[in-house]
């Protein structure tokens, strides 16, 4: 496994995306405006599905509203930030089965175009709580993160198997002279509904001091 030399700045978002399942890359992640949702437990399939609705329909009536005054855009992949209560690191604890992970947290969530004005911003936000149960709704909403110095790693196949690559990044923030900070970041990028779970991709972030 390879590690980057120097933390580099994105050149643009699509840029910040690029990743390599060989290379840890160490990048100096800009702030973004993302729509959020929080979650708590197990990541169980019903949980994710009863908030995607109202991060979708935020990310594409933004695209759609900014669309029709002459901006281009595309939505962004879903993202997720993941971090337990107890403040435990430890792999093994962290992924071992039982009640262990009530203690899990996580933040569901998509960013958004830095177009945007606050009016359409609201506008979408009061339609995309319509979406989801009414006791999820006010939960919902728009919030700055600024990431900052960060390490990343693409992991190619199905989320169970990702412990190999949270190690291997780990390890190359190790070697790299920082250290892990803050929580556990994956950018999701391939479609589990679409593609075979040997195909997905999604990247590993973690942010670094």
């Amino acid at each position: 496994m390879k590690v980057a030399t120097k933390i580099e700045r994105p050149t643009d978002r699509s840029d910040e995306l690029k990743a390599s399942s060989r290379t840890v890359r160490l990048l100096d992640v800009p702030e973004h405006r993302f729509v959020m949702i929080d979650g708590t437990g197990p990541p169980a399939p019903a949980e994710f599905e009863a908030r995607i609705p109202g991060l979708y329909g935020m990310a594409y009536g933004l695209r759609f509203a900014l669309k029709a005054r002459g901006v281009a855009g595309k939505v962004g992949p879903l993202e997720g930030l993941w971090w337990t209560t107890d403040g435990v690191t430890d792999l093994d604890t962290i992924f071992q089965g039982g009640g262990e992970r009530d203690t899990w947290r996580w933040t569901l969530m998509i960013v958004l175009p830095p177009e945007a004005t606050d009016d359409e911003l609201e506008v979408q936000l009061t339609t995309a709580r319509s979406r989801v149960d009414p006791t999820l709704a006010p939960d919902l909403r728009t919030e700055i993160f600024a990431e900052g110095p960060s390490a990343q790693l693409m992991h190619i196949g199905p989320y169970a198997e990702e412990r190999p690559t949270i190690e291997r990044l780990h390890a190359g923030i190790e070697e790299a002279g920082f250290r892990p900070v803050g929580r556990h970041h994956e950018l999701y990028l391939g479609d589990p509904r679409r593609s075979a779970p040997e195909r997905l991709r999604t990247i590993v972030r973690q942010q670094v001091e």
